[in-house]
């Protein structure tokens, strides 16, 4: 089995580390939800090597993810995690959650499970990043994500970019509040939330 490649993890990788830098600064275990290659792990736990960085994905993306993992040898990436957003949820608590290009393909369901576990599996000050397209106001902000959305739905019907405000909401229900929000390349934004006390 060859190594799986996501072209888009070269590019967006330095613009969310630098995000992660300042945000993961004081944080100790990171929760990588939907680690989709492993890419941005090995990267991201190679960078800020103070994480424990755990990835998780469905089984069927586990042994591409392990190929990535065992080739970096890093110390600080445990062996991933299955975990589904409508599943339960390994014991486990974290002080930091990152997901990139999730909320997309996840079905809203699944979204507002993934929010709703986020209580149970982090510390009182947790912090979660997540990377990835977001409408605001109900509209899109390029023509290059009114496509993209276009395309998504194509795919998949429960496919779509989420509003920002509605992840918000879920985001708030579960403690959270947003702290910062990122433009990124691409169109694209990193958005934290930082669990209330």
């Amino acid at each position: 089995m060859d190594k799986p490649s996501a072209p888009s993890c070269e590019r967006n990788r330095d613009p969310i580390l630098a995000v992660l830098r300042v945000q993961f600064a004081d944080r100790r275990r990171v929760l990588e939800i939907g680690s989709g290659t492993g890419q941005h792990a090995v990267y991201f736990a190679a960078a800020m090597p103070w994480l424990a960085w755990q990835c998780s994905e469905r089984a069927e993306h586990l042994p591409g993810i392990r190929l990535w993992l065992d080739e970096a040898a890093l110390p600080n990436t445990p062996p991933p995690i299955e975990l589904d957003a409508g599943s339960p949820w390994p014991a486990g608590r974290y002080d930091a959650v990152f997901s990139a290009n999730t909320l997309h393909i996840m079905s809203w369901p699944e979204v507002e499970q993934l929010f709703t576990h986020l209580p149970g599996a982090t510390t009182d000050d947790a912090k979660l990043a997540v990377y990835g397209p977001f409408n605001y106001g109900g509209r899109h902000t390029s023509d290059s994500n009114a496509a993209f959305d276009q395309w998504l739905q194509a795919r998949g019907a429960h496919m779509r970019i989420r509003d920002a405000e509605a992840v918000d909401a879920l985001a708030e229900a579960a403690g959270f509040e947003l702290v910062e929000d990122v433009a990124m390349p691409a169109n694209n934004r990193t958005r934290v939330w930082r669990r209330r006390r």
